[in-house]
């Protein structure tokens, strides 16, 4: 059973940065595609970006191209969301996920990924 433990959330200003962690464990992470996704307070939860296992092909939301950048390295079983100009709207609990495939279909698809962390908390104030 994999585990997967997020880090490096945290308060910011707007136009601030920050970079998310998710390391991952009991899993053979390199054949896995992963996610991060997010939930504001009294939304439900959204895709936020999305990496085919070797990290050639990324995904990304509308709201977050260009600020955004999702990479893993397969050596450390680690996953990272690089966030810049961070806006108030980004304010959410941040959850990465794993998935075995995502089927042909969208990577934003939260049926595919099979184990997901506790999440980080991202506020972003104006």
């Amino acid at each position: 059973q994999g585990q997967l433990v997020e880090s490096g959330g945290g308060s910011v200003q707007a136009g601030g940065s920050l970079r998310l962690s998710c390391a991952v464990s009991g899993l053979t992470y390199s054949r896995y595609y992963m996610g991060w996704f997010r939930q504001p307070p009294g939304k439900k939860r959204e895709g936020v970006a999305g990496i085919a296992t070797r990290g050639m092909s990324t995904y990304y939301t509308d709201s977050v191209k260009g600020r955004f950048t999702i990479s893993r390295d397969n050596a450390k079983n680690v996953l990272y969301l690089q966030m810049n100009s961070l806006k108030p709207e980004d304010t959410a609990m941040y959850y990465c996920a794993a998935a075995p495939s995502w089927y042909g279909g969208s990577w934003s698809d939260e049926n595919a990924y099979v184990n997901w962390g506790q999440g980080t908390q991202v506020i972003v104030s104006s």
